[in-house]
């Protein structure tokens, strides 16, 4: 069966995660090791012991949750000789499709997303900014509320349909809130950040990443990575640095993603990474396809399976 890895971004760590995994494959450890040679400090034992706050810091949890995906790959791919067609992710999880397709090596990938999640930080003073889901809202209609609030509020991750995530100015996103509510969105919910990820208040992150991007060596993939800032796969290097730096400031246009990759002829989307967020997202965009997750050394045996069918 043709399939594509999806990997997952941020909001998908918890303190625990992968234990099971670290027992069940060598490669997990040696991938955390890795990790932690690159980084400086012991990711694995933030990753098992926390504390909470300290791996919900945006500079910790990229690396964790990209470090865990990695690892994840490479379990998988040690257990069968089945390789993804193609691979893209959500927001973060770019950076994990990346690595493990061989555009960057891993070391590279963590330093630069602890870089990127420190410049996001500084972006925007503690409190300044905000995101928000909106549900059972169409996209056009939640766009013309952002549209009508004063300040800085945009539809900024289109995740399915009738699921799209706000981020801007505090203000901002608190007024769309309540027009929303008003609209007879079902659910309209501050989400637990202060980084407006994905809105124009990241240019000047963006603008930092991209001279880290300049001096990171990257290399085509060995399988086609869609970003999320086209939903398309792209054909150099220098439109692939571009991509991650306008990812930054530009929406996740997930909804396109996948409905790209299943047009370019993928037959299952596997979730490659701590939870299973997307192939919840994945279920609701497209049921014509399985969306699978490796939740657990158990269930990574099933999708092998099922993919062998």
């Amino acid at each position: 069966m043709k399939f594509a890895f999806v990997f997952p971004g941020q909001g998908s760590q918890s303190v625990g995660m992968m234990a099971d995994f670290y027992s069940a494959f060598p490669e997990v450890k040696a991938t955390f090791d890795e990790a932690n040679e690159a980084l400086g400090y012991d990711l694995w034992d933030l990753v098992q012991n926390g504390p909470e706050e300290k791996l919900n810091q945006t500079e910790f949890t990229q690396p964790a949750v990209l470090t865990a995906g990695v690892a994840m790959y490479r379990a998988f791919t040690a257990s069968c000789d089945l390789q993804p067609a193609m691979m893209a992710g959500h927001s973060l999880g770019e950076y994990a499709a990346l690595v493990c397709a061989g555009s960057m090596s891993l070391a590279d990938g963590v330093q630069l997303v602890a870089e990127r999640g420190r410049l996001m930080q500084q972006a925007v003073p503690e409190g300044e900014g905000a995101m928000a889901a909106i549900l059972g809202l169409d996209d056009e209609t939640l766009i013309n509320i952002c549209a009508q609030v004063d300040g800085v509020v945009q539809a900024v991750n289109f995740n399915s349909p009738g699921q799209v995530v706000i981020a801007g100015e505090t203000a901002a996103v608190n007024a769309a809130i309540e027009l929303c509510k008003e609209a007879k969105a079902k659910r309209a919910l501050p989400l637990p950040v202060s980084v407006p990820s994905h809105s124009s208040l990241m240019k000047g992150a963006a603008d930092k990443l991209a001279d880290r991007l300049l001096v990171t060596e990257l290399s085509m993939p060995s399988v086609p990575v869609f970003h999320n800032v086209t939903a398309l796969a792209t054909g150099s290097v220098d439109a692939m640095k571009a991509a991650l730096k306008e990812q930054l400031y530009n929406p996740v246009l997930w909804v396109d993603t996948v409905n790209n990759l299943i047009d370019a002829g993928v037959e299952a989307t596997v979730e490659c990474g701590p939870g299973k967020v997307l192939s919840g997202l994945n279920k609701r965009i497209n049921k014509a396809i399985p969306s699978l997750a490796l939740v657990s050394p158990e269930g990574m045996q099933k999708v092998i399976e099922d993919l062998k069918a």
